[in-house]
């Protein structure tokens, strides 16, 4: 059933309206996690469980949420983060997304496994959006990837470091989306037929609902049970550090890291040449128990904060929470379901709305901490009872 809110407000409210409108296997694709999903919970607690330090009578009449990222200019430190299948979300998805990115003066960025092309994409947007990608097995068809986000003008690269193999998830299981035998197929007609709303907008409307990027390389991207296996067969645990040296001599502009959760991985990170990292546990997707990026931001941010762009990812799911990532020394954060949710629940409208009720959050924080510029939010802003020990994961 609907929500019966007219006017959500937050990730939370958008959720909802997701799980109304959505298949129920591809709702909890979007909002699952792995195994026991105790990595999942505590990605969201563990923000919550700090604490910021108010402060009154300071001038805090012009509050600027401006930042630059990778090179960007943009409205606030917030990215928006890549996402598999996001065009299955709503009606050519990640199209609706990058406009609404677009119109918040933010960056988006374009999953190797989404369903829009990188052309349309680019087509519709008035800033480059940034481009994901993953270590295949096929090294021509990395570096065709590569080329190809290259001349549609993509010139950040998101390369993810932390899925040599996918991860366990139950939810995906249960529904049948990770199966592909008659059962599987069953199970999830009976959850298509359930949301015809859905059906008509998004799979016939929207169609072709093929993995865009890929469409060269298989002989039918149209076949998304197919496509995954081959995905599947394509995830390379053999990847090294060796590898993002090649990565960093095909590709000329900036090169992000993601999936980076340790200090030792953060080091060798800035010594094969990326731009930045981004502190993630695959938003608690991979490995179950694993710590959570508030956890873990700290130490990485003592680091090599001073050498490198520090993003994080993981449990963001609002305005307070990105000046939270701020306050221990990140430049920005990456926001993966919450723009999905909305995407999903309110379409690009919804999108544009959330954003900016996340800009307006974060406005609010810097105000009522008594800080006029990202560049001045730190661990000053935070209340605790130890002023120089930061949180740890779970706690």
């Amino acid at each position: 059933m609907t929500p019966k809110f007219g006017y959500p407000a937050t990730a939370d409210d958008y959720r909802e309206k997701a799980r109304a409108r959505l298949p129920g296997f591809l709702f909890d694709y979007l909002d699952g996690g792995a195994t026991n999903e105790q990595t999942l919970r505590a990605n969201e607690a563990d923000w919550a469980n700090i604490h910021l330090r108010q402060r009154v009578l300071v001038n805090v009449d012009q509050v600027d949420t401006t930042v630059t990222l990778a090179g960007q200019p943009c409205s606030m430190p917030v990215v928006l983060a890549p996402l598999g299948l996001a065009g299955m979300m709503a009606q050519r998805g990640e199209v609706q997304a990058v406009r609404a990115a677009n119109a918040a003066g933010i960056p988006f960025t374009l999953s190797t496994v989404g369903i829009c092309p990188v052309e349309e994409v680019q087509a519709a947007t008035t800033e480059a959006a940034w481009f994901q990608l993953y270590m295949i097995r096929d090294r021509a068809r990395v570096k065709a990837l590569l080329e190809k986000a290259w001349s549609a003008g993509c010139r950040t690269l998101v390369f993810t470091v932390d899925l040599p193999l996918p991860g366990m998830r139950h939810r995906d299981f249960r529904n049948g989306l990770a199966g592909t035998g008659p059962r599987s197929k069953l199970l999830k007609i009976q959850q298509l037929l359930s949301r015809p709303g859905w059906l008509w907008n998004v799979a016939v409307r929207g169609g072709p609902l093929s993995f865009g990027n890929l469409s060269d390389a298989l002989p039918d991207a149209r076949n998304l049970d197919a496509v995954k296996d081959w995905i599947d067969t394509q995830f390379d645990p053999t990847v090294t550090w060796a590898d993002i040296e090649w990565i960093r001599q095909h590709w000329q502009g900036k090169l992000l890291l993601k999936g980076i959760l340790d200090v030792e991985d953060a080091h060798l990170a800035v010594q094969v040449g990326a731009d930045g990292i981004v502190v993630s546990n695959h938003g608690g997707r991979q490995l179950d128990g694993v710590a959570s990026g508030a956890g873990k931001l700290p130490d990485i941010v003592a680091a090599v904060g001073s050498q490198t762009e520090i993003l994080v990812d993981g449990g963001v799911r609002s305005g307070t929470d990105v000046f939270r990532a701020l306050a221990l020394g990140a430049h920005g954060v990456m926001i993966g379901r919450p723009w999905a949710y909305a995407l999903a629940g309110g379409g690009e409208a919804g999108l544009t709305r959330l954003l900016r009720r996340w800009q307006q959050e974060l406005r609010l924080a810097m105000t009522l901490t008594g800080v006029t510029r990202i560049a001045d939010i730190g661990t000053d802003q935070l209340d605790r009872p130890h002023k120089h020990e930061l949180p740890k994961a779970g706690e």
